[in-house]
């Protein structure tokens, strides 16, 4: 979708997304107009940043194209309320550049978005990119935004219970820690490798109701950097 989707502004890449409906939820689109993507591809990739593709920023790992990252918040606006003074904790694993920690928080405006990488340069770089901008720095100072690091497999039980959870990382299994750790509703959003033994990857999309029924639900094909240990 880059080819049609870049732009020279991130709010003509916004503007573009939401034209070709990769972005459908004006609540979304909002919310991604108010974080400038500039601020967290690396300098040498600054030329890549309004457009509808990954971007590396070390370590193994990128910041995803802009669409995926618009899907993600779109399949958990369902249990973030109207953000009209509901307060909703989200907990973004795999949070790497801190981008779309950033973006959660501007959907999540009353309440707390926990960011956690394993890599503490990536953790360091998360706060760095946040402070760019006065809402980072906002939602940083506020403790509205919180990036720690933490083994995401295992989640991160010290901010939780969590309406939300969003894994930018493709993990070996559902793994269970992150289901405990929703509440009841609640939603996780995560990449798997597929167990047929191809290399694919699919999003599951798991739904703890209120009555603590689990359900799960496999969706789209994806491509995600692994969810795994920190590099020695």
């Amino acid at each position: 979708m880059a080819w049609r989707c870049s732009g020279c502004s991130n709010a003509e890449l916004i503007s573009n997304l939401y034209r070709a409906q990769l972005i459908t939820a004006s609540r979304v689109r909002d919310a991604m107009l108010g974080v400038d993507r500039a601020h967290y591809c690396p300098e040498n990739r600054r030329d890549e940043a309004y457009t509808d593709s990954p971007v590396p920023i070390g370590y193994s790992a990128t910041i995803s194209a802009p669409h995926m990252h618009a899907s993600a918040c779109e399949s958990l606006l369902p249990v973030l309320g109207q953000d009209n003074g509901e307060e909703r904790r989200i907990l973004d694993i795999g949070s790497g550049s801190g981008y779309l920690t950033h973006v959660l928080a501007n959907l999540n405006s009353k309440g707390k978005v926990v960011g956690v990488d394993h890599i503490q340069p990536l953790v360091d770089l998360a706060i760095h990119n946040m402070q760019k901008s006065a809402s980072g720095r906002t939602l940083l100072d506020s403790d509205q935004v919180e990036i720690v690091r933490a083994d995401g497999r295992k989640g991160y039980a010290a901010g939780g219970p969590y309406d939300a959870i969003h894994v930018g990382a493709a993990a070996v299994e559902l793994h269970q820690d992150l289901i405990d750790q929703l509440k009841a509703p609640g939603r996780l959003f995560i990449p798997v490798e597929d167990k047929g033994g191809w290399g694919e990857q699919y999003i599951w999309v798991v739904d703890k109701g209120a009555d603590g029924k689990v359900v799960k639900k496999k969706t789209m094909g994806v491509r995600y950097v692994p969810l795994c240990d920190a590099p020695a």
